[in-house]
């Protein structure tokens, strides 16, 4: 890779956008290791405030002369190439990468390094495998997407050689990496917008698998995910999932009311720990699965691998529950897939709520255009639907595709463009019993988090 020793040339790295939920793990590492740091923002959180108890000077607002004295300038993809940050980089002569390719050179610094690729549940299985190596005394480095409650934010800076990361497909970023043991949780069709095709997604993925070194992790029951790893024949594959010919494998699978799953880990028939998870869906017990299998691949005790498992209480924006007020209980969620959506809504369905309103923020008009009657299938699940204008991301709509669209397709959906609409027309509705559940990858938390406000003011 021709950023390859570009770390051990320079000492003074400036990043654009530190606050980001990708950056903050990323400058806490360099800071950690010995870099000299400066960055700037756009908006105040909590991780710049993470951030400045390094001693980290940061800039409100992005400007020329934050680079100044820079050797190095990180960008995250949603920096346009006019930032004034990036164009005094460039005038200035001092090299500039983004923040997927630092990632890249972060982890291949770690000869332990564990990355988990997959179209959904990536942030949940990185959260995983991090506290199940943090309880087992291994002492991991983290990157991962959400906030995860166990260790107080979304990333941390541990002693050992090991690593633990997320591998996102989109544009191709996770080509950056060369980790030693890949995690394949599913490939399915997503970011159509650059890959075009399924085929594309999967070649992709091949890629990403044919650069891991020691061994894939991979889901056995999803025959796009099997196919991304045909021929690979330089590392160990390990299969998980529910059907027996994997070498991990659920059994006995009992849900409760609560959709909590109760299941036995098989390991090649053999009966190796049974397993009582703490946060809700099937889809969980894939996740748990791929992080059993490597943390027991890397030698950690089972039964330490076992409570950290029904520990682990989930991440934010992964069905969080926000509140209760007068019966009806509040929650937030990622899903921004269909096949996210099915999972995360076929879940609330079973855990025993009068009703389950699905309050759904479209993200990107591609998507939206591309996988219409997949999300109007999802939305069929709840008994309430209630649609908010697509966000447009990183997107002109040249598809001429609007939530009316798909409300068209949801019988009895409702749609609104504010989120102050919504929370009116959602608090005024909702019965004690029911669950009132934000779905989406934008913002739609801050409507979640209208609708929490607007309750706490009438109790």
């Amino acid at each position: 890779m021709e950023y390859s020793d570009t770390l051990s040339k320079v000492k003074k790295i400036h990043f654009v956008g530190i606050g980001g939920s990708g950056m903050c793990p990323l400058a806490e590492i360099l800071f950690h290791k010995g870099y000299e740091l400066t960055g700037s923002d756009t908006n105040e959180s909590d991780t710049l405030e993470r951030i400045r108890s390094y001693g980290i000077p940061v800039s409100m607002g992005q400007k020329a002369e934050n680079v100044d004295g820079a050797e190095l300038v990180v960008y995250t993809a949603a920096v346009k190439p006019d930032n004034p940050e990036l164009v005094a980089a460039r005038e200035k002569g001092i090299p500039t990468v983004e923040r997927s390719v630092m990632l890249g050179m972060v982890t291949r610094r770690y000869p332990n390094s564990i990355a988990v690729s997959g179209t959904h549940g990536k942030t949940t299985t990185t959260a995983l495998i991090t506290q199940i190596l943090i309880n087992a005394g291994a002492d991991p480095t983290a990157v991962i997407g959400g906030k995860l409650p166990f260790i107080g934010g979304n990333g941390r800076v541990g002693k050992s050689d090991t690593i633990v990361c997320e591998a996102c497909e989109y544009v191709d970023t996770f080509l950056q990496l060369e980790p030693a043991i890949s995690v394949i949780l599913n490939v399915d069709a997503d970011h159509l917008d650059y890959f075009g095709t399924l085929e594309n997604i999967i070649k992709s993925f091949h890629q990403f698998a044919k650069q891991t070194s020691q061994a894939l992790v991979v889901n056995g029951d999803d025959e796009n995910s099997m196919k991304a790893v045909e021929g690979i024949t330089h590392a160990k594959i390990i299969t998980f999932g529910l059907n027996s010919s994997n070498d991990y494998y659920a059994a006995n699978i009992a849900g409760t009311k609560e959709a909590r799953e109760n299941f036995t880990v098989m390991k090649r028939g053999e009966k190796i720990a049974d397993v009582t998870l703490s946060i809700p869906g099937k889809h969980n017990i894939y996740n748990a699965l791929a992080a059993f299998a490597v943390a027991d691949y890397l030698g950690v005790d089972t039964k330490s691998a076992t409570e950290s498992l029904h520990q682990f209480t989930g991440v934010h924006r992964r069905f969080e529950i926000l509140g209760q007020f007068n019966g009806i209980t509040v929650a937030d969620d990622f899903a921004h897939h269909p096949t996210e959506l099915t999972a995360t809504l076929t879940a609330a369905e079973n855990m025993g709520f009068h009703r389950v309103w699905a309050v759904f923020q479209p993200h990107t008009f591609s998507r939206t255009y591309m996988l219409l009657d997949e999300f109007a299938k999802a939305l069929s699940i709840p008994e309430k639907v209630v649609l908010s204008e697509i966000l447009a991301v990183r997107e002109v709509n040249t598809y001429n595709i609007y939530a009316k669209n798909l409300a068209d397709k949801v019988p009895g959906s409702v749609w609104f463009n504010t989120f102050d609409e919504i929370t009116d027309y959602v608090t005024a509705n909702a019965e004690p019993g029911d669950l009132i559940l934000t779905l989406g990858g934008g913002d739609v938390y801050k409507c979640a988090n209208q609708i929490v406000k607007k309750y706490r003011e009438t109790l």
